[in-house]
């Protein structure tokens, strides 16, 4: 394994991209933006020839270092004028055979918002010339698929502002230091604020009995004891706990076998405040002796967390 640490950040156009590269160069990481896939291995190389002046690397692939097009395209959204300039995924995996430690962190958004983001900045989508911004987002994701089928880490950038993106993108380059110790995030969402980008696995526990529908809890939160002594007095609560408990034991090390350093299990009820929140926790508490055990950190992020 060489002697550096790599991190190629990617994801839809619109996603934040620009401000993670910034957020890694204010913790020390030598960043290029927009370098193309192609020249991606020779740069490692000049990179591994600095003498150990450069150990911390972070670039930006985005769509248009991926896609090569013809010589004055003026359609560069057309799926005739653009390929591939070469599969992307197989340059990054013969450079990790060689010994490059690559993360891959990947940057997602839901449509929505990148349409907002576009109409606001007054920008055009790199697919969108001559067709429509919602066509560019759809035509870029098909694109985009293998190398976000690769991720180590995605982030869902949908909620936050810049200033909460460069606060995770830099907590994700801290946490990960060690590329051999695995990371798994419980994360509790609502279903009507949409499912989360970044689930790797995705629970549905919107079966359970719903404390908002029971006056004296349902201004409370699932954090409140009150909220957890009424859904863990159901045997279908309990039960589920044991099930999901051994579920995911079982999950991990197949995780880890196959070089995941990062999974994010999320777990969603109506509006993720009361059942997600108190599942979450509940697996938590069972899963932290046994991930702790085998060298597995363990993080807790409840999305609505400050939704009324």
């Amino acid at each position: 394994m060489k002697n550096f640490r790599v991190i190629l950040i990617s994801g839809v156009s619109g996603s934040g991209k620009t401000t993670a590269i910034k957020a890694l160069e204010d913790i020390g990481f030598y960043c290029v933006d927009n370098l193309p896939i192609l020249l991606f291995p020779k740069f490692l190389e000049l990179c591994e020839q600095s003498g150990g002046k450069i150990t911390k690397v972070a670039v930006v692939e985005d769509i248009r270092g991926y896609v090569s097009y013809p010589a004055n395209s003026e359609r560069v959204g057309n799926s005739e004028e653009g390929d591939l300039a070469e599969d992307p995924r197989r340059i990054l995996q013969d450079l990790q055979k060689e010994g490059f430690p690559i993360e891959i962190l990947f940057l997602e958004c839901s449509d929505p918002i990148l349409m907002r983001r576009y109409s606001e900045t007054r920008r055009q989508h790199p697919l969108a010339a001559g067709g429509s911004i919602g066509e560019g987002i759809r035509k870029e994701r098909a694109w985009l698929q293998g190398i976000r089928d690769m991720a180590n880490q995605v982030i869902d950038t949908s909620q936050f502002n810049v200033h909460q993106l460069k606060d995770r993108i830099q907590h994700y380059a801290q946490e990960g230091s060690s590329l051999r110790q695995m990371t798994v995030t419980l994360l509790s969402f609502g279903y009507s604020f949409g499912i989360p980008y970044e689930a790797d696995l995705l629970l549905d526990v919107r079966f359970l009995p719903n404390p908002y529908f029971v006056e004296e809890l349902k201004r409370l939160g699932g954090e409140d004891p009150r909220v957890k002594e009424y859904l863990l007095q159901w045997e279908e609560t309990r039960e589920l706990l044991r099930r999901m408990y051994e579920f995911v034991g079982f999950l991990i090390p197949l995780y880890e076998r196959e070089g995941k350093t990062h999974l994010t299990i999320a777990v969603g009820c109506t509006g993720g405040r009361h059942r997600s929140v108190v599942i979450v926790n509940q697996l938590a508490g069972m899963l932290e002796s046994d991930l702790a055990g085998r060298g597995t950190r363990l993080a807790v992020r409840h999305r609505e967390e400050k939704k009324g």
